[in-house]
């Protein structure tokens, strides 16, 4: 990719960004956009092509959303040349299953998604099972204790009963309510031996009166089949449809309808439960639990619920049945995830036999993390002569904590309780050198989208992570895009790798977003306003604060040449005396020279308000120099207005630090009730200082400021009565 072409519209907060990126001149560009601009837009966008999604504006989602991303072709670009990589916060390869899991973004992507639709095909079956069963137990574990030896083991078990269930017709206990029975009181009463002798002479009464039933047959025609095949041929139209049903016994029987068959097996029912001798052992069974108000309700229960009295005698047999009859109650459910389940397992097969191929791509990245970031832990490969020898598919992490000499093993989650942010962000780190190496094995064409990864990091992290970003843009098939809005990274990366030419600055316009070359990168007193001071008003202005720093830092502040330049700063009783004379002999005295401004006799503070009412005029950019003029001219305004309305000179004369501050306090108490003023003195404080009080070292504030919040103020102050 010699090009990259961007047309965006109403993208994530971006309202327009037309740009070209020339590769031809650099493999990377640098980008800085003060907080709020445009980075984490830019970024998502990207994103979105590379997973396959569309862009759109979040909070007004009705618009328009315009995407054009392509290559000097005109060509769209693929999602596959498109790599990501978002600050610490944003997700990457991180979840529980796969943190640990070092294979390349497609695997590991798509072994994350097998086990994300296998938890929320899961997480169906369960919540069927739960409203069906009306249980509040651990239905995972139930399940699996029912069917294998384990309470882990819920996919084997339901593998286990596959065929099963499916041959299985209906669900004769689909119905019963599992806590009713399967309570840990209830179950201790079924075990002991008096229940269990008159369970057995209940069962064997029973089975007598079953065999001698006309119609009921033991284990093939009970009551639960017939009631069954009723309500089947009446959901079905059978008697409607004037068939009949014959029923062979001593005296064939005719049914002629629904009602007639609901009688007969009713009536054929009572003759059994109503049976002397068979409601006698029942009754010395409801004797024994009565004896426990606990087992009340199972007592009452069974009262209505004979049917399920034979089945007690062997209670494992029992829940086996009741959960078979659950699941085939939500077959659909069931057989879904088994589907799943099982087709993710070969699946799961290939991709730890493809990842397996990939240990060489393990041991490299685990050695330039080592050798590259300073955490107080070493990575190391616990399994890396199982998985070599094939008797393990996937690489396992472990983590050697270090304390001077002293050294422990210890496992990620507590490895994170005692890292600081950075050191975790060194860990997540790891993963996207895994993707940037397997790129670069693959010799995949890719363009990077960086968004400030080593925000929050030491400067020995720090450094590291840009001189891993300076050997990716010496690749000839990568490409670069670093977005940051840390003016202190984008200076670093300047001085290492990206070309001055390639380092731009994002500003928002009244119709979007433009991106400009950057300016005072390194040092933009030295570089742009020493050479301009005696010709440009403007950068003279701007200027102040930094002959004002040279001085404080060689002769102190009691230098007169440093007291006089602060009356520049501030409103004092000589600043309106102060002229450009006065300036070039300070500068002349610092710097060395004869120079000299055109017009020598005028005031200082009258350029001053005359090249902030110029600033006004400009658009919105870079604008170093209008930003401090701006700053400048609206505090001595708003000093000047607190001083004539304070009228008192004595007290002004005294002030001798924190003026501003100082007489809006004494403002404040005087002047309580003018709210509007007080109110645009404290934005003043607020928004002022960090414009004037500059030095060639750290000046990031002032890009940050937006040169329309500056104009408003400026306004807001000259308009102070």
């Amino acid at each position: 990719m010699d090009k990259l072409n961007i047309n965006l519209e109403n993208c994530y907060g971006i309202k327009k960004l037309k740009a070209e990126f020339d590769f031809s001149t650099g493999k990377v560009y640098a980008i800085y956009a003060p907080n709020g601009v445009m980075k984490s837009s830019l970024a998502q966008t990207f994103k979105d092509i590379a997973d396959g999604a569309a862009s759109k504006d979040r909070i007004f989602p009705a618009r328009t959303c315009i995407r054009q991303i392509t290559d000097e072709n005109a060509v769209e670009l693929s999602k596959e040349s498109i790599l990501v990589i978002r600050p610490y916060d944003e997700v990457f390869g991180h979840s529980e299953k796969t943190s640990t899991l070092l294979v390349d973004s497609v695997l590991r992507k798509e072994y994350e998604q097998i086990h994300i639709a296998i938890d929320v095909s899961k997480n169906l079956l369960l919540s069927a099972l739960k409203e069906q069963s009306g249980s509040k137990k651990d239905l995972e574990k139930e399940i699996s204790s029912t069917f294998t030896n384990g309470e882990d083991e819920f996919f084997i078990a339901l593998i286990r009963i596959k065929d099963e269930l499916l041959a299985q017709k209906d669900a004769p206990f689909a119905n019963v309510p599992y806590d009713k029975i399967f309570d840990e009181k209830i179950l201790a009463f079924l075990g002991t031996k008096d229940f269990k002798s008159a369970i057995r002479e209940y069962i064997q009464k029973y089975n007598e009166l079953l065999a001698a039933s006309t119609y009921f047959k033991k284990g093939t025609f009970n009551y639960y089949n017939a009631s069954t095949i009723a309500k089947s041929l009446a959901d079905n139209g059978f008697f409607d449809a004037k068939h009949t049903v014959s029923l062979n016994a001593e005296t064939k029987t005719e049914i002629n309808s629904v009602k007639e068959l609901e009688e007969l097996i009713a009536k054929e029912k009572d003759g059994i439960s109503n049976d002397k001798d068979l409601k006698k052992k029942f009754a010395e069974i409801e004797k024994q639990m009565y004896k426990n108000i606990n087992l009340r309700d199972f007592g009452t229960y069974l009262q209505q619920n004979d049917e399920i009295l034979p089945k007690l005698e062997n209670i494992d047999k029992f829940k086996e049945e009741i959960w078979k009859s659950y699941l085939k109650a939500r077959i659909d459910a069931y057989t879904d995830l088994v589907e799943k389940f099982q087709e993710a397992e070969k699946r799961k097969k290939e991709i730890e036999a493809a990842a397996a191929q990939q240990r060489t791509q393990w041991e490299l990245v685990i050695h330039i993390f080592n050798d590259r970031f300073f955490v107080p832990f070493k990575l190391i490969a616990k399994n890396r002569t199982a998985v070599i020898l094939g008797q393990e598919p996937l690489l396992t992490l472990g983590f050697i904590f270090e304390d001077g000499v002293d050294t422990a093993q210890v496992e990620r989650a507590a490895l994170l309780q005692v890292l600081s942010t950075g050191e975790k962000k060194a860990l997540y780190v790891l993963n996207i050198i895994f993707e940037i190496e397997a790129r670069k094995k693959a010799q995949q064409q890719t363009i990077f989208v960086v968004d400030d990864i080593a925000d929050s990091f030491d400067y020995k992290n720090k450094y590291a992570i840009v001189e891993y970003l300076k050997e990716i843009s010496e690749e000839p098939f990568f490409r670069q895009l670093i977005l940051t809005h840390n003016f202190d990274f984008f200076r670093i990366i300047n001085s290492r790798f990206v070309s001055y030419s390639n380092c731009l600055m994002a500003f928002k316009t009244a119709n979007g977003l433009t991106l400009e070359q950057a300016a005072g990168i390194k040092n933009v007193f030295v570089n742009d306003w020493k050479p301009s001071f005696f010709t440009d008003s403007k950068k003279k202005i701007a200027s102040i604060p930094f002959i004002r720093n040279i001085i404080e830092y060689t002769k102190g502040e009691k230098d007169p040449d440093f007291v006089k330049l602060t009356s520049l700063l501030h409103w004092k009783s000589d600043s309106a005396g102060i002229t450009l004379s006065d300036l070039d002999t300070i500068y002349n005295s610092v710097f060395g020279g004869t120079g000299s401004s055109l017009d020598p006799g005028k005031p200082v503070v009258d350029i001053i308000i005359e090249e902030a009412k110029e600033c006004l005029k400009a658009g919105e950019g870079i604008n170093f120099e209008n930003k401090i003029v701006l700053s400048i001219a609206i505090r001595i305004a708003a000093e000047q207005f607190m001083i004539r309305k304070i009228n008192d000179a004595n007290y002004v004369a005294k002030i001798d630090a924190n003026q501003t501050f100082k007489l809006y306090t004494r403002f404040k108490k005087l002047f309580i009730g003018e709210t509007e003023a007080l109110e645009v003195i404290q934005r003043v404080i607020l928004m002022t200082p960090e414009s004037i009080h500059l030095n060639s070292f750290m000046y990031e504030p002032i890009l940050d400021m937006s040169d329309e919040h500056l104009k408003r103020l400026h306004q807001a102050v000259f308009a102070l009565p």
